[in-house]
């Protein structure tokens, strides 16, 4: 396989994480990443393809409750002094194993002098909406 042949199939490999996360609507693990591609692509490429799309600002990393890595869509993120944060809330549903991120809800979190934030992760627990009805 050629270099131009390999990165064209990396880049399919981004845009197929991108699609499925667009589909989904929640936070996936790289075992269900994997699951998905079925074989099709190592899980090496998939670890490679999730770090150039969190570097890239597409994707960020939620550690879940078990304290695993899931990968979200990044929707309106913000970049200040060139550190990528998400200043939003992720949720965790009991019942359905799911993490979305709740955009509309904002964190205020007001820090010490002399202390600099540069990342927020909160993480709530709880029955979603979907389980809920």
């Amino acid at each position: 396989m050629d270099k131009k042949t390999r990165k064209s199939r990396k880049s399919l490999t981004r845009e197929k994480i991108i699609n499925l996360l667009k589909e989904k609507k929640t936070a996936l693990t790289h075992k269900e990443f994997q699951d998905f591609f079925n074989n099709e692509v190592d899980r090496v490429t998939i670890y490679r393809a999730l770090d150039f799309l969190v570097e890239e600002g597409k994707l960020h990393k939620v550690v879940n409750l078990e304290g695993g890595i899931q990968y979200a869509l990044c929707q309106t993120c913000t970049h200040e002094k060139e550190t990528h944060s998400h200043n939003h809330v992720h949720f965790s549903c009991l019942k359905c194993n799911k993490t979305t991120c709740l955009e509309n809800v904002t964190p205020e979190i007001k820090l010490p002098k002399n202390f600099e934030t540069t990342d927020i992760q909160i993480l709530i627990s709880g029955i979603c909406d979907k389980c809920n009805e």
